[in-house]
């Protein structure tokens, strides 16, 4: 009874740090960064509409895609080490806080932000996005710590649920202050700027509780004689790589996973950049979308849990590919007003959590027991608010049609090759590989 009440105990603090954490994705990269970025960007663009960073020549109106790429590209090389030198240290909630804080300080300088500096801002999303996503590969890891393997589809869809609430909440007072901004003398660029800067502080005050509560595991691994944490590391990803092919249908899942979540993420991104763009949407309508979102996600979440346990987490996983896929089409040819917009951000909202909490919960069923800081690494490269080749290709099908409609049409390839690979993937085997119990 101890033993099961202390890890309660874990499992309520980590569900925390979604709270606290989830206020950047929601309030950050779904509402405000996108829009801001672009209005920025277009102020510095010259009569021809392009700026030229570092010497490039882009688009405004692609400046932020493409800075949502480059942001991802980076975690794609330093997450899988990261989460490789976890497993030599017993830093892993160190190393949580370290990128938490890094992440929350970089997301309260974007009060800054204002003008034509777009760089400026493009260089603080660039290292936000950076801690977000490495903290992250802490946070999942501490899965395994907390949660039998018959738990973790419940813990794991929690911890998603508390994320849609602290999000929400957040947003829910950001978009009081756009109600009021008028009254209380503040203009809507500083209203934005506010609000970007409480994604950051509310990430560093709620880490707080999951950092006092998680316990310190020692390392998994000991250090080789001569080795630092960084060639151990190196090291050990590079072996990461190798054993994961002994592992098929994890690699399978994986690799499905980096795809189908690459087209998620990117449209939360860029929902609101959308929205604005060829919409016409106001900032305080975006937020009230988004608002909504959060809390539809909330009981989606639950629903999906619910839908997993009658037909497997797999098959739920497929039914919500089903239904983004269906969203796409519907915001090419269907999407014209504000209410089609509510429409299809509420359909967002019930499949967005439960596909990506599943995930998270049938990935972990596939680990090999003392990998899992590496292996939730190579996973992290396209977990929650990270995506690369995604923003990519919406940047590069807006540069060269300059249609929204076909740029946000593109992403379907994402959840059509994602799917055909899901269902190559048989999880009840790749548990059996992993040497881990099968749920019951």
């Amino acid at each position: 009874m101890h033993n099961t009440d202390a890890r309660r105990r874990e499992q309520r603090a980590w569900y925390f740090y979604d709270w606290a954490n989830s206020a950047f994705p929601t309030t950050v990269l779904t509402v405000f960064i996108g829009p801001y970025l672009t209005t920025i960007a277009k102020a510095a663009a010259g009569a021809d509409g392009f700026i030229h960073p570092l010497g490039l020549r882009i688009a405004a109106e692609s400046f932020y895609p493409y800075v949502v790429s480059l942001s991802v590209l980076l975690q794609v090389f330093l997450l899988p080490l990261l989460g490789a030198i976890a497993d030599y240290s017993h830093f892993k909630k160190q190393m949580l806080g370290l990128f938490a804080y890094i992440g929350a300080f970089a997301t309260m300088g974007m009060y800054f932000m204002q003008g034509t500096d777009y760089l400026f801002g493009g260089v603080l999303f660039l290292v936000a996005n950076l801690g977000f996503g490495a903290s992250v590969v802490f946070y999942n890891a501490f899965l395994i710590d907390i949660a039998r393997p018959e738990e973790r589809d419940r813990v794991s869809s929690m911890g998603w649920a508390m994320g849609y609430i602290g999000g929400g909440l957040l947003l829910a007072l950001n978009l009081l202050l756009f109600a009021k901004a008028g009254d209380w003398g503040i203009g809507v660029a500083q209203a934005v700027r506010i609000n970007l800067a409480s994604a950051g502080v509310w990430w560093a005050v709620f880490t707080v509780i999951p950092l006092l509560a998680l316990k310190r595991r020692k390392a998994i691994k000991h250090l080789p004689p001569g080795e630092h944490y960084l060639t151990a590391g190196l090291k050990q990803l590079r072996r990461t790589l190798g054993k994961i092919r002994a592992h098929p249908h994890a690699l399978i899942f994986l690799v499905a996973f980096l795809i189908y979540n690459d087209g998620i993420q990117t449209v939360i991104s860029l929902a609101s950049v959308f929205g604005q763009e060829e919409l016409g949407l106001s900032m305080t309508t975006l937020t009230t979308v988004i608002l909504m979102v959060q809390f539809v996600g909330f009981f989606g979440n639950i629903l999906f849990n619910s839908i997993a346990r009658a037909i497997t987490a797999k098959r739920a996983i497929v039914v919500s590919l089903l239904i983004w896929i269906g969203v796409l089409v519907y915001a090419y040819a269907f999407l014209k007003t504000t209410r089609d917009f509510y429409f299809m951000a509420a359909a967002i909202g019930i499949v967005l959590g439960g596909s990506q909490a599943l995930s998270r919960s049938v990935f972990s069923q596939m680990i090999p027991p003392g990998q899992e800081s590496e292996y939730f690494g190579l996973y992290e490269i396209s977990d929650k608010g990270t995506s690369w080749l995604g923003p990519l290709l919406f940047g590069l099908a807006l540069q060269f049609t300059g249609s929204y409609r076909v740029a946000i049409l593109s992403l379907i390839v994402f959840f059509v090759i994602g799917m055909i690979l899901l269902f190559r993937v048989n999880v009840r085997e790749g548990t059996r590989q992993a040497a881990d119990q099968v749920p019951s």
